[in-house]
């Protein structure tokens, strides 16, 4: 028989091994996850401790405050971006990372508003940033050019995550309805360019919004590739 002063010690048991097993390590990756499918607004500190088994106050012994854990899930996202690559050509490098970027924050939507608004980056977020201008660097782009070759990327990346987030559809059946609900509220004539878009383009078969994706990136990277060129001419 198990007596209420006997639960009270498995409980109590319970706890401290909850509390042995709590590690920064952890803890993000649980706030990842509950991010991930509630949204950053529905992270807390008191959620993220009952998924964990723990008071929340136990949190702040691996992460000083909100800010701080909200920082270190922000560097976790940046540790699963593919690095440029030394042993690729510039533009094959910032292509593949561009794309594994992408990836990144279609995994983790709520981190596209976060990325770069941190006051403390950690370690991989560094790491990515420096090797990202290294690789400008290395290929000849100036200080200057790499700054503004990093920009507009990231820009760009970042922009097409926030829009493709915006979209009331995901798979192509959605896409496909949503269109033929606009076509059908469209008035050709007063509209003659947003209807074709809508019926010759959205609505042929296989239509999916993130093919747009790789065309602009490669327009970005043939633009930036004439202007390191046209650099390179000027020197010479």
């Amino acid at each position: 028989m198990v007596t209420p002063a006997g639960n009270a010690g498995k409980a109590n048991k319970a706890d401290r091994s909850s509390r042995a097993r709590l590690s920064r390590e952890a803890i993000l990756r649980t706030a990842i996850m509950l991010a991930d499918s509630g949204g950053i607004d529905s992270l807390t500190m008191r959620r993220l401790g009952e998924e964990l088994g723990v008071e929340a106050m136990s949190l702040y012994n691996h992460v000083a405050n909100k800010e701080a854990l909200l920082n270190g899930m922000v560097d976790a996202v940046f540790g699963e971006i593919e690095l440029p690559s030394h042993s690729d050509d510039w533009k094959t490098a910032m292509r593949k990372r561009a794309v594994s970027f992408r990836a990144a924050l279609t995994r983790h939507p709520w981190a596209t508003g976060l990325t770069d608004s941190g006051t403390n980056p950690g370690p991989a977020t560094l790491r990515h940033h420096d090797r990202v201008i290294g690789t400008f660097r290395n290929a000849g782009f100036s200080v200057a050019m790499a700054a503004h070759a990093f920009a507009a990327l990231d820009s760009y990346i970042y922009g097409f995550a926030m829009q493709e987030k915006s979209l009331p559809f995901t798979t192509e059946e959605e896409t496909a309805a949503m269109a033929q609900i606009m076509l059908a509220q469209l008035a050709a004539n007063d509209y003659p360019y947003l209807a074709e878009l809508t019926a010759e383009h959205v609505l042929q078969p296989g239509y999916n919004y993130g093919d747009e994706f790789p065309l602009g990136l490669d327009l970005i990277l043939d633009g930036l590739e004439r202007w390191l060129t046209r650099a390179d001419d000027a020197i010479s």
